[in-house]
């Protein structure tokens, strides 16, 4: 097989896997084809926890026609039992012949582990076919395993002059119907949004995912310090569970709003006496969240782009101009010089309908194909 076909093949698994984000999390989204002279014979991908992985799929649809077929894979895959079967030893005894394989699995009960159980089998194993694509694809995982905390995404919706608010507060809608309606998409795909307990208190939101045939709901976490939260709110509606992380917790007020059903959290402060955002987004990740959307205020904005823990900021540019005396889009701290070179690189820009869709990396996380 040609190093072409071999990306023609794993970047067709890597399509597969793609509708798995959604649906299959905490477990990483992994798409498999298995192809035989040259043509497909099976494929599949993993869709929800607790149900058959992709390669389980790819080899049920494969059938007899497995043996002696090269299988591509975009993780590793696995050797231990979980919720199903192990994988690898699966690929063994269909009689496949060689396995390509996107990314190693950085899961301690993988790890290599499964790409050793394929060798050991006489399976040639080639590593790394669009490795950068599936890094993409499970990036919240990927953030997990190796950095103990959720990918973190900053969404901020401004006017062109960088407002999001009249001075008295006034703000609805900065941006269109289109640009809202991938917000949600974005919440649907994300473990959790986040928000500060000044959004909840000015704007009561609900912070669910309005998509049709939504499978699942975010979290629905909330830094608030004093838990001044108010459990009558559209936060406690339907949608997904709602954790807040305070650094002051009453009594009181606590034991009100655990009965109306939040989970609450006790971290650690930052300067300011704030929830440490370090803090709140390991948290997060012990309750195997991949992937956490933020939409706040200009207070926590700044909060979380001064921390240095924002992957990813998407801005939506709605065309108005709001004056001088608007609100900012984020509160920071003066800077004596303009940054050189840049911090953000500019990964995808489009429009949103009626508005402008940005979405901005750190210099050093982008790869040459982003």
């Amino acid at each position: 097989m040609t190093a072409a076909a071999d990306q023609r093949f794993m970047r067709r698994a890597l399509r597969l896997a793609v509708p798995g984000l959604r649906t299959c999390a905490p477990n990483p989204a992994v798409g498999c084809v298995i192809v035989a002279g040259g043509r497909v014979v099976g494929e599949g991908a993993h869709r929800r926890t607790g149900e058959p992985h992709a390669e389980a799929f790819a080899l049920r649809a494969a059938g007899p026609a497995a043996r002696g077929a090269t299988a591509y894979v975009t993780l590793e895959p696995c050797n231990h039992h979980g919720n199903t079967p192990p994988c690898a030893p699966a690929l063994i005894e269909a009689g496949i012949a060689r396995v390509v394989v996107a990314a190693g699995d950085p899961d301690e009960r993988v790890a290599g582990s499964g790409l050793n159980r394929l060798r050991d089998a006489g399976i040639r194993v080639d590593m790394g076919v669009c490795h950068a694509e599936a890094r993409r694809v499970n990036r919240g995982f990927f953030t997990r395993m190796e950095r103990g905390r959720p990918w973190l995404t900053l969404k901020l919706a401004a006017s062109l002059d960088g407002k999001i608010a009249l001075a008295d507060g006034s703000s609805r809608w900065i941006t269109g119907s289109v640009a809202r309606a991938a917000v949600h998409r974005e919440r649907a795909r994300a473990g959790a949004v986040l928000t500060g307990v000044g959004t909840v208190l000015a704007d009561d939101p609900a912070l669910s995912a309005r998509v049709p045939g939504a499978e699942r709901q975010p979290l629905r976490a909330v830094l608030d310090t004093r838990l001044r939260t108010t459990p009558s709110g559209r936060l406690f509606g339907p949608g997904g569970a709602v954790h807040l992380f305070c650094t002051e917790p009453d009594a009181g007020r606590r034991s009100a709003l655990e009965t109306a059903g939040a989970a609450v959290h006790v971290v650690a402060a930052d300067a300011a006496g704030r929830p440490d955002p370090a803090g709140v987004l390991a948290e997060l990740a012990r309750l195997y969240v991949n992937e956490v959307y933020a939409e706040c205020g200009p207070t926590l904005a700044g909060a979380l782009l001064a921390s240095g823990l924002v992957d990813e900021t998407e801005l939506f540019l709605g065309p108005h101009l709001l004056g001088p005396s608007a609100r900012p889009l984020a509160i920071l701290e003066d800077l004596a010089a303009i940054p050189e070179p840049p911090r953000l690189r500019v990964v995808a820009s489009q429009r949103a309908g009626r508005d402008a869709r940005i979405r901005l990396q750190k210099e050093a996380m982008c790869s040459p194909e982003s």
